[in-house]
């Protein structure tokens, strides 16, 4: 009974250690004989007890790993406070079993120096414009040593890059100093193109006021040179009637009519105007005024009396 109770313990050892479960995303590594014999994926194994162990156990997911913060010289003597992280993965077990006694170790510190090269390669300026290049050439640098530990190194991302406290505040003076500058070169501009602005607005009304002003004179002219136009046409006209009329038959005696009505309007308009009756003298001088006119109209120069 004892010996049967023995056997069923040496036997429930036995099947515990030689069953393995590895976990998803997980390899485990088998030594056999302190040899590497094979790694064992994920799902339900078996090994020889005594004969055969689980050496190393690895994660095969994405890991951060947080680069301790480190004071870094620029290429312009100027200190800075770096502080990283760093992903990567396992990406082979057998590697990351033997290729490195603590891989997590070698790459923290390759980290650290390669940081320190590239930053001082830089002056102070250039590490916080070219932020996307130090972290490819750490991971770049990283990548090429790790693949002997079978370990990849995905990503490298600077977290902080803190200055001395002097080199913080003379950097703030010059970005107060720098807007001062900008602010005072924009109210400047402004002030310019008001002062264009104006200007333009003024020479453009004054253009419209006078070429407005000179259409005005145009029309005006034109207006002015229509209507003597229309005069003109009109008199002469009224002249070229008044000459076929007096070339038809009874035109002249028409006319002597005419004149002598005038005549007459006449000496009674300068009666009325100077309170005296006026009475040509000789009556035979209506008949010459009006033989006068008569010539004129005939175009014959008149006779002396």
């Amino acid at each position: 009974m004892e010996i049967a109770l023995v056997l069923l313990v040496i036997a429930g050892i036995f099947i515990v250690r030689a069953v393995q479960i590895v976990p998803q995303q997980n390899a485990c590594v088998v030594e056999r004989l302190g040899r590497y014999d094979r790694t064992l994926t994920p799902g339900l194994k078996f090994v020889v007890p005594f004969i055969e162990k689980v050496a190393y156990k690895h994660s095969l997911k994405e890991v951060p790993l947080d680069v301790p913060s480190q004071v870094c010289i620029t290429r312009d003597n100027t200190q800075l406070q770096v502080d990283g992280i760093l992903y990567f993965q396992v990406t082979d077990p057998m590697r990351a079993s033997y290729g490195s006694s603590n891989y997590i170790v070698a790459i923290t510190q390759l980290a650290q120096t390669t940081l320190r090269s590239v930053i001082g390669k830089m002056e102070l300026d250039k590490t916080f414009e070219e932020r996307d290049l130090i972290n490819a050439t750490v991971v770049t640098a990283l990548d090429e040593a790790a693949l002997n530990w079978g370990v990849k190194v995905l990503r490298y991302e600077i977290k902080d890059l803190t200055p001395p406290a002097e080199i913080l505040r003379a950097m703030q003076a010059q970005i107060t100093a720098e807007r001062e500058k900008r602010a005072l070169i924009a109210a400047s501009e402004g002030r310019r193109q008001e002062q264009i602005n104006i200007a333009t607005g003024e020479r453009e009304a004054f253009i419209a006021r006078s070429e407005g002003e000179k259409q005005a004179q145009v029309n005006m002219a034109q207006g002015e040179a229509a209507a003597i136009t229309a005069v003109a046409d009109a008199t002469a006209d009224a002249i070229r009637k008044v000459a076929e009329a007096i070339r038809q038959p009874g035109g002249e005696q028409a006319v002597q009519l005419k004149v002598a009505e005038k005549a007459v309007e006449a000496y009674s308009q300068l009666a009325q105007k100077n309170n005296t009756m006026i009475v040509p003298g000789n009556m035979s001088e209506v008949s010459a005024l009006i033989a006068t006119a008569m010539t004129l109209i005939q175009g014959r120069p008149p006779t002396r009396p």
